[in-house]
């Protein structure tokens, strides 16, 4: 399937502000499951975060570039760079609560789980607890979740939704 990117730079320098424009954006552009939404670093002299967003057909595609720009972005096409971290990817509304592995790879657009410290990839029966926060990254052609061992034998996603600031002890 051909797909269609465009891009756009934002003020804004935080994930989860970021996280919360792309869904805002999904929403009232009215994209469809098969559209992919991400966020990008964008380094620099002033760091911040673009957005990016693959769609299945070009009409979808110049639709949401003229709402886009009439909502005030700079549009560009294509991505801004080539490991971009999905918000919104097909199936992700189904990753809630706790699923397998096997569940993830079969109902979402993730093609690849990989565990911080452990070689290779986990089985199929592996649960993973979600907290409704599961964001993928591109590595190479594959959209690839990170996860890392929790309590209880199961797997969580690298990403919290909530994080704690770094220094927020002190």
């Amino acid at each position: 399937m051909t797909s269609y990117a465009l891009w756009a730079g934002t003020s804004v320098s935080a994930l989860r502000a970021a996280d919360h424009l792309v869904l805002g954006l999904v929403a009232e552009l009215g994209l469809p499951e098969a559209a992919f939404g991400y966020t990008h670093f964008l380094r620099g002299d002033r760091p911040r975060v673009a957005l990016s967003f693959t769609l299945p057909s070009e009409p979808l595609l110049r639709t949401a570039e003229e709402r886009l720009r009439a909502q005030g972005y700079e549009v560009a096409p294509g991505v801004p760079d080539a490991v971009g971290r999905a918000v919104v990817y097909p199936g992700v509304g189904s990753l809630t609560g706790t699923v397998t592995v096997g569940e993830l790879l079969a109902g979402s657009a993730i093609d690849r789980v990989t565990v911080l410290g452990s070689p290779g990839q986990p089985l199929a029966d592996q649960t993973l607890v979600t907290h409704s926060h599961v964001r993928p990254q591109w590595h190479g052609d594959e959209l690839v979740l990170a996860a890392m061992p929790a309590v209880g034998g199961t797997l969580v996603p690298f990403e919290v939704p909530d994080p704690t600031p770094c220094c927020a002890d002190h």
